[in-house]
């Protein structure tokens, strides 16, 4: 599993030009989900988003997670982030998980965020999305379950 993880003031998304999720301060996380991808990648991943601690304390340190500034968690799924351009000039995308095993997987990972008391805002799982935030920063983080980065 493989997040891109944004500190925003705000964020949107929406499909078919319909607000379906908008959150405040915090995080937005887009999640692509691996074929070889399981529940402990998914418990891994929405700890991480909880508790990774990139929001400044009162001396500007990066000391603080989503959860200690009351933030909240816009996440959008995101399949083109298992993509893999080394080869050629067009993606291939075999590492990406199928959707009856990514749907799942993506729900879980929010359906975790949201039991341990943070706020979670969701798009709407492969469809077409606009997606807009104000960065805060800007802060971008990459993460990966299997520790890759």
């Amino acid at each position: 599993m493989r997040a891109v993880i944004q500190r925003v003031v705000e964020a949107k998304v929406e499909v078919q030009q319909s607000g379906v999720g908008r959150i405040g301060h915090g995080l937005l996380v887009y999640l692509g989900v691996g074929k070889d991808d399981s529940d402990r990648d998914a418990e891994f991943m929405a700890e991480k988003l909880v508790n990774l601690r990139i929001f400044a304390d009162e001396a500007g340190k990066m000391n603080r997670s989503v959860i200690d500034v009351g933030g909240q968690i816009l996440l959008i799924s995101n399949f083109t982030l298992q993509g893999d351009c080394r080869k050629g000039r067009r993606p291939g995308f075999d590492a990406a998980g199928p959707p009856e095993v990514a749907e799942p997987l993506y729900e879980k990972v929010a359906a975790l965020i949201a039991r341990q008391g943070v706020g979670v805002e969701t798009g709407s799982f492969g469809a077409y999305m606009h997606v807009s935030s104000i960065n805060d920063g800007p802060v971008t983080f990459l993460l990966d379950s299997t520790r890759l980065f």
